[in-house]
C-alpha cells in the first residue's frame, strides 16, 4: 500500500504549510500528492505550484469538478501539466452534487450523472491518446457541439500539443453503488470519499470486476495523539460539514454513503441538527466509531494496529490528510 498525502483545498487564503509539507512527503518516500477544490481555491493552480518545487512526488487532483470545465478544458489542465512535471499527473474527476453545481457553476446537475460521467471520460481520453479529431455523438458532451443554438460549423478537432502519456492516469470520485461499478470499466481507480477496513463488504459488489492493477486511493484523517477523542474532532468537524450541509435535505450523497455504511439514523440526526443552524450540535452527533473507522489517530501503537487493517483490504493507495509532520514521517515508518 502506497502512502499520498492529501493537502484539500483552501479555506480564508493558501496554507504556507502545503510545500514544505509535499517537499517533506517527498522526502520520506511518500508517492504522491493531492490537491482539491469546492467552490473557493481550484485544484491545479496549486498543484503546479507544488510540482516547480519537488522532483519525483506524483501530482493528483482529487477532486477536478466536472463542471468547473469542459472535459477537453480539463484534458488541457492535465497534458500541460504532465509535460511540466515529466509526467507525475494523476487525474482525479468527480461530478460534486446538485447543490455546487447548480449554485455554485450555474449548469444543470445531470438528470442521468452515470452517461455524463461516461462522455466526459470518454472526450478526456480521446484529447490524451491523439489518435483522431474529438467526436462524440454525446447526451452530454458533443463534440462538435451541434445544439440547435449553435452555429453549425463546429470543427472536430486533436490536441496542437502532443500529450506526453496517452494513458495518463484518471481515477473518479464515486459514491453510489452504480457509479462505483461504473469507474471500475471506464477508470484507472477509485477514490473513494469514506472508507472503513471495516465495512468493506460496503464496496464488494461494485468493485468486483475492477480489473488488475485498478487503484482503490481513499482519503483519511491521521494524526499521532495521546487522546483519541481530542484527535477525532476535525475528523466529525469534516463529517458534520460534508454529511449536514454538502449537499439538499433531499438529496445528499455523503448523508446516503453513510446511511449505506450502517449509520443512517445518525447521518439523518446530523443533517437534521446542520440544516436547522445547530452546527456544533451536528458535530457532536457524528458517532465517534464512524470518525474512528475512516481515520487514522491515536498513539503510535494503536495507528500502527489498524493500519495493519487498511492493508488487508483492496486499498492500494492511502491518501493522508494531515498537516503535521510527525504524523506524516509515523506512517512512513509504519507503512515501509
Amino acid at each position: 500500500m502506497r502512502l499520498g498525502l492529501a493537502l484539500g483545498y483552501w479555506g480564508r487564503g493558501p496554507s504556507a504549510d502545503h510545500v514544505p509539507l509535499a517537499q517533506e512527503a517527498e522526502r520520506l518516500g511518500y508517492d504522491s500528492v493531492w490537491t482539491a477544490e469546492s467552490w473557493g481555491s481550484d485544484v491545479f493552480t496549486p498543484l503546479t505550484w507544488i510540482a516547480a518545487q519537488t522532483s519525483r512526488i506524483k501530482l493528483g487532483t482529487a477532486i477536478a469538478q466536472m463542471a468547473a470545465r469542459s472535459p477537453t478544458t480539463t484534458a488541457m489542465h492535465a497534458l500541460t501539466l504532465d509535460h511540466l512535471s515529466g509526467g507525475r499527473v494523476m487525474l482525479g474527476l468527480g461530478l460534486s452534487g446538485p447543490q455546487v453545481v447548480e449554485g455554485w457553476y450555474g449548469r444543470p446537475f445531470p438528470k442521468s450523472p452515470l452517461t455524463a460521467t461516461r462522455e466526459y471520460v470518454d472526450v478526456v481520453r480521446q484529447v490524451l491518446r491523439r489518435e483522431a479529431p474529438v467526436e462524440l455523438d454525446g447526451r452530454f458532451h458533443s463534440h462538435p457541439y451541434r445544439g440547435e443554438d449553435g452555429t453549425g460549423i463546429g470543427k472536430a478537432l486533436k490536441p496542437i500539443t502532443h500529450p506526453l502519456r496517452a494513458e495518463l492516469p484518471i481515477l473518479l470520485g464515486a459514491e453510489g453503488p452504480k457509479n462505483i461499478a461504473q469507474t471500475t470499466r471506464i477508470a484507472d481507480g477509485w477514490l473513494p470519499l469514506y472508507w472503513s477496513p471495516m465495512r468493506t463488504d460496503v464496496y464488494e459488489a461494485s468493485l468486483e470486476e475492477a480489473p488488475e492493477g485498478f487503484l482503490v486511493a481513499p482519503m483519511a484523517r491521521a494524526k499521532v495523539c495521546d487522546d483519541v477523542a481530542e484527535g477525532l474532532l476535525p475528523v466529525k468537524a469534516m463529517l458534520g460539514f460534508y454529511i449536514g450541509g454538502m449537499g439538499h435535505a433531499a438529496r445528499n450523497f455523503h448523508a446516503d454513503l453513510m446511511a449505506r455504511m450502517g449509520f443512517e439514523e445518525e447521518a439523518r440526526r446530523i443533517q437534521e441538527l446542520f440544516l436547522a443552524g445547530r452546527r456544533e450540535e451536528a458535530v457532536l452527533a457524528v458517532p465517534d466509531a464512524f470518525a474512528d473507522e475512516i481515520s487514522l489517530v491515536g498513539p503510535r501503537e494503536r495507528i500502527a494496529e489498524r493500519l495493519e487493517l487498511w492493508r488487508k483490504g483492496p486499498v492500494t493507495d492511502l491518501l493522508v490528510l494531515s498537516p503535521d509532520p510527525l504524523t506524516l514521517r509515523t506512517l512512513a515508518e509504519l507503512n515501509s
